[in-house]
């Protein structure tokens, strides 16, 4: 029996998710599902990786200047190999009072694990998003997605700490 694939007009982090799970039923990963072999899989990753990159960049842009007064510095690793064979890409954020308290700067990273069948998304402190990014139209649609992980990375941050490692809310106190 074959069943038509779900609307997802208008959603697309509907859509990504939609994206991540076919690549689990067909074991395949690309626009189309067109990728099987490892080294496909990595190149769909790397583009992926410069898809999101100006996204990335503006999300942490975004809360630099909102919430630390432009004190920040935003950092971009670029693709590496990690330690398990697979690839890697980070973008940080970090901030004067962050960086005093020794905390971790808040993070996106894209990473695609050695023994993975699809990369992911996730945060210094929160984990796992979908990253079925092919187009830049998709990219762009993963904006809020960048922005929610982010939110989470500083929540769990200020957790750790307090409030005061975000000048915009220590100094209105005041």
């Amino acid at each position: 029996m074959t069943t038509e694939a779900p609307d997802t007009t208008g959603l697309p982090h509907i859509e990504a998710l939609v994206r991540h799970f076919a690549d689990l039923r067909d074991g395949t990963h690309g626009e189309g599902g067109d990728t099987v072999s490892r080294l496909g899989k990595e190149q769909h990753f790397r583009r992926a990786v410069e898809l999101l990159h100006p996204y990335a960049v503006q999300v942490l842009d975004e809360f630099d200047a909102t919430l630390f007064l432009g004190t920040g510095d935003v950092d971009a690793t670029g693709v590496r190999r990690t330690r398990d064979t697979g690839l890697a890409a980070s973008w940080t954020l970090s901030w004067p009072e962050q960086r005093e308290t020794e905390i971790a700067p808040i993070t996106l990273l894209a990473y695609y694990g050695g023994g993975f069948h699809h990369p992911h998304l996730r945060g210094a402190t929160v984990h796992d998003w979908p990253l079925n990014v092919f187009t830049p139209d998709q990219a762009a649609a993963e904006v809020p997605t960048l922005r929610a992980i982010v939110t989470g990375d500083l929540h769990n941050l200020v957790f750790q700490r307090d409030y005061r490692i975000v000048p915009a809310v220590a100094r209105a106190g005041k």
